[in-house]
């Protein structure tokens, strides 16, 4: 049976993995992913300096502990909640384990990111011709200035915005 998730509240959640992830001293990424029947399956957040690991961003780490818990690389039927919209590597794995639904916080374009230049997960969707459900627009203010503020922080003492 597939019941209707709270999108406000899970995307609470990856607000405040989000905020764990920064006091661990990595970016303010949290993301989960939740079940059908609205089961948390999996949370986390951005690892990528607190484990010397390039991949280990927020999506990925949520992924990987999710298909462990399901002893299935197949995770149909699922949500993954993200605060901030995923990056190519992660949109890519995101597809690539079968995830159903996809809900974003913050975009790219909204925090004025110009690195990964046209791209957004709609472009990466239309690019290799796959299919998700997508919602956008799911507190995108708190996740942007969230993410604004941990930039501007990072300008402050010198550092670049990754």
């Amino acid at each position: 049976m597939t019941m209707a998730l709270d999108h406000l509240h899970f995307m609470g959640i990856a607000l405040e993995l989000s905020h764990e992830a920064q006091r661990q001293g990595n970016r303010p990424l949290g993301a989960l992913i939740v079940a059908a029947d609205g089961e948390i399956l999996a949370q986390g957040g951005n690892e990528v300096y607190s484990e010397f690991d390039p991949t280990a961003h927020g999506e990925i780490v949520v992924i990987r502990r999710a298909a462990r818990r399901r002893q299935s690389v197949d995770l149909s039927g699922c949500t993954l909640y993200t605060a901030m919209e995923p990056c190519p590597m992660c949109c890519w794995a995101i597809l690539e384990a079968n995830v159903s639904h996809l809900v974003l916080g913050g975009r790219h374009a909204g925090i004025g990111r110009r690195d990964l230049g046209d791209y957004s997960v709609e472009a990466m969707l239309k690019f290799t011709g796959r299919q998700i459900d997508l919602v956008t627009g799911v507190r995108t203010d708190e996740c942007e200035s969230m993410r604004l503020a941990w930039i501007a922080a990072r300008a402050a003492r010198g550092l670049g915005p990754r």
